[in-house]
Formats: structure tokens, sequence, C-alpha cells
């Protein structure tokens, strides 16, 4: 037995005593996907019920209560200790989703409560996540990052996988209501593996930590994250790929919705196609994560996580102009998800290991909740500007290209900044 746990341990990049850590990783990841993805395919629903041409106004929405949240979050990051701030978000979401439980419950057919419903999980899905991320970085060296990571992302897609199953099972019996309590107690039960997470690393501290992780607050003022994009180029360039990232996202996001609403007019139809799409792409994103991504990483370094999905989703973006199917869209948006999953968003992680702990969740959190949804506002109104002008969905496939082609480009370069800052770090 201890002999095929050393073999699996050595097969997956596992060092001796990091067992129970990637073990509370993966279910922190897991739980935390598997509510979200069971409220996901309902979502989706949502946005096409209040017509394709309005999607835009909801990515404005979401921008500006993205917006909202920034200084509060900024505010508790600055006034308590690291290893307080995701149980403390964590527990006020689980708070909110009882309160749309009841709001469902009592008014199901409001398009109102369906419209704010939309734009919370949209504000939900981007901060939790970074912020579970953001604890990775923290406690996770660089190097252990670059082995990992990609691993622990393998958690994410499990619960990518076995939420909308959960969901199309329980939604019968539960209702949208019964949903939204349940997911709640998978986020509940995040916190508690988060909690043993931060356990283990103050039992088995880093080398370079003098005092107990996330004793400390991080000190400064709500708006530090902002501040300190402006003023290092290495984090204008992350920021720069995340907007690249969400333009490339929300072009295949409106092509997506447009295809399946002509596609498929029946709501129930709709929510369906949604749901096998989630489950094709967490399936080919567990298998990359586990037997390729910490191996890339740690063989070609983490460029080549930035680097390939770009490359691969220009040439979709140019099948995309040439035939404007479903089977072409499905094929696209599968690699592009899987691909995202697989290796953009460890590779993106790992970029965060080099950094101090205040721009591990300021910074960061500004990165990936403000400068993210900024990028969906902005590309949503210009695809949604060239279907109206030029009612051909090639041309926006064609820009798309570029798009991924400067996408990849900055990857490039931010894998090389990465690789001179780990090294400067070490001297």
């Amino acid at each position: 037995m201890a002999a095929w746990r050393r073999r699996l341990d050595q097969g997956l990049n596992i060092q001796p005593g990091e067992e129970p850590a990637v073990v509370a990783g993966l279910l922190l990841f897991y739980l935390l996907f598997t509510g979200y993805f069971m409220l996901r395919p309902v979502r989706e629903t949502m946005g096409i019920a209040g017509g394709v041409d309005n999607l835009q106004w909801l990515f404005t929405g979401t921008f500006i209560a993205t917006l909202a949240c920034l200084p509060l979050f900024g505010w508790l990051a600055s006034k308590v200790q690291r290893r307080h701030i995701l149980p403390w978000t964590y527990g006020f979401f689980a708070s909110n989703l009882l309160l749309f439980a009841v709001l469902f419950a009592r008014y199901p057919q409001a398009s109102w409560t369906a419209r704010a419903f939309y734009i919370w999980l949209s504000v939900f899905n981007l901060l939790s996540i970074s912020l579970a991320w953001s604890v990775l970085a923290d406690l996770f060296s660089t190097a252990q990052g670059k082995r990992l990571f990609g691993l622990l992302a393998a958690g994410a897609s499990l619960g990518g996988l076995s939420g909308p199953i959960l969901g199309t099972l329980l939604v019968a019996p539960l209702g949208h209501a019964g949903l939204l309590v349940l997911a709640g107690a998978f986020l509940l039960g995040s916190i508690g593996a988060t909690l043993f997470l931060q356990c283990w690393r103050t039992r088995h501290p880093l080398p370079t930590q003098a005092e107990r992780p996330g004793s400390r607050p991080l000190g400064g003022n709500p708006f530090a994250g902002a501040t300190a994009v402006l003023r290092s180029p290495y984090l204008l360039g992350i920021a720069l790929f995340v907007v690249l990232l969400a333009s490339v996202s929300t072009f295949l996001y409106f092509e997506q919705a447009r295809i399946v609403s002509e596609t498929f007019t029946a709501p129930t139809r709709q929510t369906q196609v949604f749901g096998l799409i989630d489950t094709v792409v967490q399936a080919l994103a567990i298998l990359t994560q586990v037997f390729l991504t910490g191996r890339l990483a740690r063989r070609l370094g983490v460029g080549v996580l930035l680097v390939a999905v770009p490359l691969v989703m220009a040439a979709g973006f140019l099948w995309l102009a040439l035939a404007p199917v479903f089977a072409v869209l499905v094929v696209v948006m599968v690699v592009r998800r899987a691909g995202e999953y697989a290796l953009v968003r460890p590779g993106r992680e790992m970029l965060f290991t080099v950094l101090s702990a205040e721009d591990k969740y300021k910074a960061k959190n500004f990165i990936d909740t403000v400068v993210y949804r900024g990028g969906d506002a902005l590309s949503g109104w210009v695809k949604r500007g060239l279907d109206v002008m030029g009612e051909h969905p090639q041309l926006a496939m064609l820009i798309g290209t570029l798009i991924a082609l400067v996408w990849a480009v900055t990857g490039g370069w931010l894998g090389r900044r990465h690789a001179h800052l780990d090294s400067t770090s070490r001297d």
C-alpha cells in the first residue's frame, strides 16, 4: 500500500508531507465549483430569456456591481488577518444565497429577481475563485505552484463536472430555491477545507516564513490593488492579459448565445445544451490538469501555459468565420474553456507566486474582478456594435482572431518576466 502511494505521489508530482494540503486544496475547489456549476446553466438561460440583444446591459450591470464591491473587499483585506479574509467573504456570500432562495420561493416569475441573480452570480464567480487562488498563492511557494496548481485546479473541474449533473437531477425536486440553499452549504464546506489548509501551512512553514502564515492584516487602503497595478509593468501586463482573455471569452459567449437561441428555441433544451457543454469541458480539463499541466509548467515554463490556448483560439475564430454553425461553435467553445481551466488559469495564478502578500490579495482581486468585468462590458458593447453595423458575424470573428494573437504575445512576455522574477527572488 505504501509503495503504491509513493508511485501515485511521484506520478502526480506530490512531495512527502504535501498530501493533506493537496486533498484540502482539491476539496476547496471541488465544493466551490460544484455549487457554482449547479447554478450556472440557470443563469445562462436567464440571460437568453432577457433577449440576446440585451446581453451587453447585463454585462454592464455586472461591471458596475463589481466596481461597487471593490472598496468593500479592499477594506476587509486591509483590516483583518489574511487567514480570515476567505472565511468571512464566503460566509457573506452564503447568506446572499439564502436571501435569493427566499426571493425565488416567494417571487418565482419576477424578472428583476432573475436579472439581479444573473449579475450577483457573475460577481460571485470571479471574486470567490480569485480569492481561493489568492490563498493558494499565499500558502504555496513558486516551485510548489508549478508542481501542484494544475492538479489542484482539477478539483475545480471535478466540481464543474458534478455540478451540472446535480443541478439537472435536483432542480425538479428542490426547485431553484433549494438549489441555492444546497450551493450555500457547499460554500460553507469550502471554508472548512481552507481552514484545514491554513493549519497545515502553520505546521509546515516555508523556510522564508518567520511567523504564522496570514497572521497579520495586509494594511494599506481599500484601493491599494488598483494603484499597485498602475505602478507595476508586470501587473499591467497581467491586467492586459486578462482584458484580452475576457474579450475572447465575450466574443464567443455572444456568438454562443446567438447560435444556441437560433438552433434551440425551448428554454429547457437550451439549459440542457449548456449543461452538456459544461460536462464535456470539465472532463477534458480534468485529464489535462492531472497529467499534463504540471509537467508542462516545470519543463517548459509558465509561458507555454499562457500562449497555447490563445494561438488555438486564433485558429478557432477563423474557423467560425468560415463556418458559423452550431457544431463548429461547440468544438471551439469546448477547446477554449477546457484550455482555460487546464492551462491558462493555473498559469495565470502561477504569475502571482512571485509577488508580495498584498499584491496576491488586493492587486490580484482588482485584476480578476474589476479588470475582467470591465473587459467583459467593453467587449460586449464592441461585439454588439459590430453586429448592428454590419450584421456580419464573420467580421467579429476576424477581429477575435487579432485579439487572440495579441493575447498570445502578451502571455509569452509574462512567461519570460515571471521566470526572471522567480530567478531574482532565489538569488
